[in-house]
């Protein structure tokens, strides 16, 4: 066995450094607290009796050496190249400064947005034609139609919903009354309150508010699932076994999606009203017997018949954005909670710019 790294002084030659043993990491105890403790000039640091060293060792030398500005000889070749390439490594590396324009970074920024935004929809639109071949795919060959699975998402995205969606609704119906009760007022005109709260509920708030609801609870839900899905190559192992991962998972959340958002939008604008009406009874005095007779005078069928045609739409593009993004997982669990975030993120976005848009479509059409 190799004897422990050691050194030895002589100051008699002028300031000299002597090593000997194994200078390798296993050996070095603590030669390196023992250096920091010589006083006075070194001027030669002298190894030639020295048996093995590594990058460790060397490193300890070059250092001593350096702070005692200190030649080092005796290395053979192969030492000395190591002893070399040690030196070499330890030079500082100049990293560059960038100096650049706030006003350039700001438009870099807004551009690497712009791109992205425009991959993400141009993806979107590729996952909803892939959606809808598979619901061909599907009508096509009925018998790979899964009920059981399409149930299930019956119950996630509607029955478990009723509590929370009918909560929210009864509590803005009573906003929504309260607050036209109090700027109608000034006006003498408190009884136009039950047009605001019916016609505002049926056309806008339900449906709207519903949707906002069902992209936070079940959106956000199918960008989980599919994403712990893709981390756990359960898709992959679909794929193996002919079994289509758009027909057996995407197709029933949308399906379920489309079909249960008019159901639970008719449902909040109906506790909305209910919630509006309590208030409208307990601080108007108007009882609850006018408050339905006037509902019916003044909200026209067509104010319901627009909320359910904007409900299965908003189902559609919650469903198919959380899928879709539970489909992009690819490297970690950490991309399964940024992907649930661009799911409710898009959707709630995709939902406010399509209420936009049916509210102008409607108006032209003379629905107003």
């Amino acid at each position: 066995m190799r004897a422990m790294a050691d050194f030895s002084e002589d100051r008699a030659s002028g300031g000299a450094l002597r090593f000997s043993g194994d200078l390798s990491l296993a050996r070095l105890g603590n030669l390196a607290e023992r250096l920091d403790r010589v006083e006075g000039a070194v001027t030669r640091i002298d190894m030639s009796k020295v048996e093995r060293i590594d990058t460790v060792g060397a490193w300890v030398v070059h250092r001593f050496a350096e702070r005692h500005h200190a030649a080092v000889e005796g290395l053979d070749p192969d030492d000395q190249y190591l002893f070399d390439q040690v030196v070499a490594a330890e030079q500082p590396v100049a990293t560059p400064v960038r100096q650049q324009n706030g006003l350039v970074h700001l438009v870099a920024e807004v551009g690497d947005a712009t791109v992205k935004a425009g991959h993400t929809f141009i993806g979107l639109l590729g996952f909803l034609g892939a959606t809808t071949l598979a619901f061909g795919a599907i009508l096509r060959h009925p018998s790979r139609f899964r009920y059981n699975a399409t149930v299930q998402r019956f119950e996630v995205v509607g029955v478990t919903a009723l509590g929370i969606i009918g909560l929210m609704s009864f509590l803005i119906g009573m906003v929504i009354a309260q607050q036209g009760a109090v700027q109608l007022a000034q006006f003498g005109a408190e009884v136009f309150t039950i047009n605001l709260v019916g016609r505002l509920t049926f056309r806008e708030m339900g449906v709207l508010m519903t949707a906002i609801m069902v992209a936070g609870r079940s959106g956000s839900a199918f960008a989980a699932q599919l994403g712990t899905m893709k981390l756990t190559e359960e898709i992959d192992a679909m794929r193996t076994i002919g079994v289509s991962p758009m027909e057996a998972l995407v197709v029933p959340r949308v399906l379920a999606a489309i079909l249960m958002m008019p159901l639970l939008g008719f449902y909040a604008s109906i506790v909305a009203l209910i919630g509006g009406g309590l208030l409208v009874w307990s601080n108007l005095g108007i009882p609850p017997a006018t408050y339905i007779q006037r509902i019916r005078e003044v909200v026209p069928i067509t104010d319901l018949y627009i909320g359910l045609i904007k409900a299965p739409v908003f189902g559609a593009i919650i469903a198919v954005a959380g899928c879709f993004q539970g489909m992009l997982v690819e490297a970690d669990a950490e991309q399964v909670g940024s992907r649930t975030t661009s799911a409710v993120v898009q959707a709630i976005f995709m939902v406010i710019v399509l209420d936009a848009f049916f509210a102008v479509f409607f108006t032209w059409v003379g629905w107003n």
